[in-house]
């Protein structure tokens, strides 16, 4: 409840300062943007600010993690209404459970984002987790503010803040927070999450010198009904009206609950040692840097329930302990040197990272364990090297890393892409990925209250290699992938951690094309896969599509509103789909059901000024259609529901 009026607070203190400062804010030509463009172009003017004379939209940066520039985008479009929800991305490949703030089913499976380490594990809390790469920077010439609101269900809702401003043209200071209280429509629940980002950048005049980092803390609170008993699913599945009131039907777990902790600090710094005003260097090498790169990160999950429920868990024991919390600790050093060479055909940077982890237990949770392990703790060293090179059209790019040794860091890390691309007619990308590193902690040592969920394994790396092929065109864009997995790490029907003695062989791809007709358009996306061998651990749908039918165009004398509004139809095939397990927050493989089902979502959505406005029925066609829908299986997915939202841009 506390959380709830701290949005709302922040919510009315922001909308109040936009009725001030739109005072001094006058965009010319706003009706000109080009809609029809990708979200980060556009075709218009200027914008006029009272204090800071005339800017563009140019003017209003943002960077990737990989330096990568966009722009402040107040368009709409209909990829913008595929990202408004709660992870603000397209979440195409990912299958809801019905309250958000909840986790998610993947139904389809992206290697290119494979990390260099290990990580703690318990996915299922993870996939509103920022790691480094999602953090963004900014430059802007004046105060910028985006403000995100959503409904939640039944009550509570959504909104991300994000605060900009440059103290000077070379110093931005950037503070984020998103946070989300949602009750839901079953009972247990409730989701309770907190995102908190700082970010800043610094450059010398000369640009000599450079600094960048970040701050983040993220809490993510879940009650956990473990799903409904199979005789409240035979009143769900058959439409029984004394329970379409959802928090009428019991659930398996009445006081369970998980939370998922992280807190990460991120600095990076850079010194120009040879600049390319050197004339004496200039002719071997050019903008010679030597820079650092400090990472420290915590992360801890802990699983409560007072009450014990051996029916659903099985047979417990427990030490008395008052701590059950999981932590993994990782600090990593880098230090690099980096130049531009015309022996090297572009920036090459060498680099050396020293690494420490712990992670574990304060003390043994279940008196019955056999396990005399509570923490995994070491530290490895690892040499790596980033190539970027330009060739006319073509973009190389490289990055590699090697851990020598046994230890749980040991393994190596290699990803390259070749890129050859056409003006902006088309662009054609093949990528390469091999890793071998250790499987997530959490499937090594693990502790619970539960007999049947303690364990210490010795298991070997996985070895991941990705093979893959991408098109961008204004004709169509298609994306295919092979590939390959030793060592597979899974948890079996048993919710116990194991490793595939065989290759897993998956095939995945993707094609998306729109067609317009005047003010209508039919936006299409279809992904394929196929898993030849390891299919019986490796479990996807065959087929998942998505097909919207929408009509845009301006509103009303002088075209102050654009509207956008459809319908969107999302399908995927029956397969076996994993199982969602409370305590580990992780997904297991079950044998017993096959999920796969349509539902369509109905939209509208408008443009005013700088202000998009979404308004969204979700599974309009629950209420007269067969109840076959689940995230997962006993699960359910969303029935009718109708949500509203806005995203509100100003610039003081």
């Amino acid at each position: 409840m506390n959380k709830s009026l701290f949005f709302l607070s922040i919510f009315v203190l922001f909308i109040t300062n936009t009725l001030f400062s739109q005072r001094t804010f006058n965009p010319v030509q706003e009706n000109g943007y080009n809609t029809t463009q990708n979200d980060t172009l556009r075709n218009t003017g200027e914008i006029k600010v009272k204090l800071s004379g005339k800017t563009k939209y140019t003017d209003y940066k943002i960077f990737s993690h990989d330096r990568d520039t966009t722009y402040i985008d107040t368009t709409l479009s209909i990829q913008k209404d595929y990202k408004f929800n709660y992870l603000r991305t397209d979440n195409f490949e990912l299958l809801a459970f019905h309250n958000q703030g909840q986790t998610f089913t993947n139904l389809g499976y992206d290697f290119n984002n494979l990390k260099l380490l290990p990580d703690i594990g318990f996915t299922a809390k993870q996939f509103s987790y920022l790691d480094v790469d999602e953090i963004k920077y900014y430059e802007v010439p004046t105060p910028t503010t985006e403000i995100t609101y959503r409904t939640g269900l039944q009550q509570g809702q959504i909104l991300d803040a994000i605060f900009t401003a440059n103290f000077s043209p070379r110093l931005n200071v950037s503070l984020s927070y998103k946070g989300i209280r949602s009750l839901g429509a079953y009972r247990r629940s409730l989701a309770s999450h907190g995102n908190f980002r700082g970010a800043f950048h610094y450059r010398t005049k000369e640009n000599q010198y450079e600094i960048r980092g970040h701050l983040t803390s993220q809490d993510f609170f879940n009650e956990e009904s473990g799903g409904l008993p199979q005789a409240e699913i035979e009143k769900f599945e058959s439409n029984d009206p004394d329970y379409t009131t959802r928090s009428y039907l019991d659930v398996n777990l009445d006081d369970a609950e998980n939370n998922f902790e992280g807190r990460r600090l991120y600095l990076e710094h850079s010194y120009k040692l040879i600049s390319n005003k050197d004339s004496v260097h200039k002719k071997d090498f050019s903008n010679l840097k030597v820079g650092h790169v400090f990472t420290t990160e915590t992360k801890e999950y802990s699983f409560t329930q007072p009450t014990i429920t051996t029916e659903f868990f099985g047979d417990s024991n427990d030490s008395g302990a008052s701590n059950n919390q999981a932590k993994n600790t990782i600090t990593n050093n880098e230090l690099n040197l980096e130049f531009n060479s015309k022996y090297v055909l572009g920036k090459f940077k060498a680099k050396v990272n020293i690494i420490n982890y712990s992670y574990g237990y304060d003390s043994i949770l279940n008196s019955n364990s056999n396990i005399s392990k509570i923490k995994l703790e070491g530290s490895a060293i690892s040499v790596g090297a980033d190539w970027n090179a330009k060739i006319k059209n073509f973009h190389l790019n490289a990055t590699g890393n090697l851990s020598p040794g046994s230890g749980r860091l040991s393994g190596n890390f290699l990803q390259g892409e070749a890129l050859y691309k056409k003006d902006s007619v088309f662009a054609i990308k093949g990528s390469l990925l091999i890793s071998s590193k250790s499987p997530n902690f959490n499937t090594l040592l693990h502790q619970s209250k539960y007999d049947a969920y303690n364990w210490y394994n010795d298991f070997s790396s996985v070895n991941t290699r990705d093979l893959g092929f991408d098109l961008s065109s204004k004709w169509l864009n298609a994306s295919v992938n092979f590939t390959n997995i030793d060592n597979y790490t899974y948890f079996d029907a048993d919710n116990k951690p194991q490793q595939f003695n065989n290759q897993i062989t998956y095939l995945k791809v993707k094609v998306s094309r729109e067609f317009r007709y005047k003010k209508f358009a039919l936006d299409n996306t279809i992904m394929y896969q196929n898993v030849s061998s390891g299919s019986s651990v490796f479990r996807v749908p065959e087929l998942v599509t998505r097909n919207t039918f929408y009509y845009q165009d301006y509103w009303f004398k002088g075209k102050p509103m654009l509207v956008n509004m459809g319908a969107t139809f999302n399908y995927f095939t029956k397969y076996k789909m994993n199982a969602y397990n409370p305590l580990l927050a992780e997904f297991t493989l079950q044998n017993d059901q096959e999920i796969g089902f349509p539902s369509i979502d109905v939209f509208f959505n408008a443009q005013v000024r700088r202000t998009r406005l979404f308004l969204k029925i979700e599974n309009v066609t629950s209420s007269f259609t067969e109840k076959n829908y689940y995230s997962a299986p006993n699960y359910p997915y969303r029935d009718f529901t109708i949500r509203f939202g806005l995203v509100w841009n100003w610039f003081i």
